[in-house]
């Protein structure tokens, strides 16, 4: 980067604190709270036109936009010590095994 050329009390050697947003994104997540909040009654209209039209639409429109207010989960992989994976010993019985019915109509 090129070096600071302005008064060396205004110089900031440590730059922006980790986390912190710059002016322009505060500005336009300001802007757009306020037009969704100006909007919510219309939303709902709107949401409810494009699910007259077709419904598959209107879900996918609602869970876009539900993802600026409920963040996202990441993906988490459980294991054990070392890497060790936990549900090695780990058995489901639903039932009787299909093949099971195919070895006694063999008898």
């Amino acid at each position: 980067m090129g070096e600071w050329k302005g008064p060396e009390d205004q110089a900031n050697r440590n730059g922006r604190p980790k986390g912190a947003r710059n002016k322009s994104t505060n500005a336009i997540r300001e802007a757009y709270q306020n037009l969704v909040e100006m909007n919510l009654e219309n939303m709902s209209v709107w949401v409810s036109q494009i699910a007259a039209d077709d419904p598959n639409k209107a879900m996918d429109t609602m869970i876009k936009l539900s993802e600026y207010i409920i963040p996202k989960l990441a993906r988490q992989e459980l294991t054990g010590n070392d890497g060790e994976d936990l549900f090695k010993n780990v058995k489901f019985e639903f039932g009787p095994d299909v093949n099971d019915k195919e070895e006694r109509n063999d008898e």
